[in-house]
């Protein structure tokens, strides 16, 4: 088939390399220009770059229009591939080739709708992540589902390698879809859209630990936020730190959420969870910490002998 392909950063060009490699003629790829946005600088391979490597006609928007309609329409594609697009697309441009638009989202549709699936599955305590091949429609990330594939979310996995495993589906669960279609044999099923969670993008704010959340809820929020993602922050003594590494403690503490409290093995425990004056469940235990000048400590090191209270603000 004829493809036209909109994509941007890592998924766009894990997209287009794998219809580079497939058996499809690429014949316009539309991507935005290079953003110097933090998030939008992870996972920044160029799809671009790529696409001129191999002589494919390029488009470079933020948002559709008139021209570049016209520009899709001149391509004649059979059917349109779309992931992580960052604008809306209208119906005169997603349903102008004959097979509409195949996009695909990473999560297990209809849940984590939105922004971050991935990172925000890990946090809300899902027990897997994935990747969906769904017709376009209307609404964002709504259509009818051809394809998924799920990965379960193991108990130390991080938000990075989560993210590596879900653009490692793209090429499998692309062409399958693709050559589904192009037979004819697709089942397009509906979503049941009362199971939809619809997620917003994340920002420095949704880095800040609460320390009312219970201990199992901030390890699963400290493995998320891994780097090259903005770190989860809190602040000690009015310096702001990034808490790199941290588990579940063995033993239950009472007390105050967010207390610097004593050590257990080689790590600084921190008193959790909103009932923690009853004292009847584990905290967090912090082993490694990243100060805003780039120095790494240990915690042990970097709290002493303990005491004071983690917080929200300076």
């Amino acid at each position: 088939m004829r493809v036209a392909m909109f994509g941007y950063q890592t998924w766009g060009h894990k997209t287009l390399e794998a219809l580079i490699k497939s058996p499809h003629e690429v014949v316009l790829v539309v991507t935005h220009p290079p953003s110097d946005q933090p998030y939008e600088s992870i996972w920044a391979d160029s799809v671009e770059d790529l696409a001129r490597d191999h002589g494919i006609p390029v488009c470079l928007a933020q948002r559709p229009d008139d021209a570049l309609i016209e520009r899709v329409r001149s391509a004649q594609p059979d059917i349109m591939v779309a992931n992580n697009w960052r604008t809306w697309l209208p119906r005169e441009l997603f349903d102008l080739p004959p097979h509409g638009t195949l996009n695909l989202h990473d999560s297990m549709l209809p849940r984590f709708t939105g922004f971050s699936p991935v990172i925000w599955a890990m946090i809300s305590g899902a027990n897997e992540v994935g990747l969906t091949a769904h017709r376009m429609d209307d609404d964002l990330d709504t259509g009818d589902i051809v394809l998924q594939r799920a990965i379960p979310i193991g108990p130390a996995d991080t938000g990075t390698e989560l993210v590596r495993a879900t653009i490692d589906l793209i090429p499998e669960v692309l062409i399958e879809s693709l050559d589904l279609i192009e037979r004819g044999a697709a089942t397009w099923t509906p979503q049941n859209l009362d199971e939809r969670t619809f997620f917003h993008k994340r920002s420095a704010r949704d880095s800040l630990i609460d320390w009312r959340w219970s201990a199992a809820e901030l390890d699963r929020f400290v493995r998320a936020l891994s780097d090259p993602y903005p770190n989860a922050v809190t602040y000690y003594r009015g310096e702001r730190i990034r808490i790199l590494k941290a588990a579940v403690s063995r033993y239950r503490y009472g007390g105050t959420p967010g207390r610097v409290f004593i050590a257990e093995g080689d790590g600084m425990v921190i008193v959790t969870g909103a009932e923690a004056h009853r004292g009847q469940e584990p905290g967090l235990v912090i082993h490694r910490v990243r100060l805003d000048d780039g120095t790494e400590l240990p915690a042990l090191e970097y709290f002493g002998r303990g005491g004071g209270y983690l917080t929200d603000r300076p």
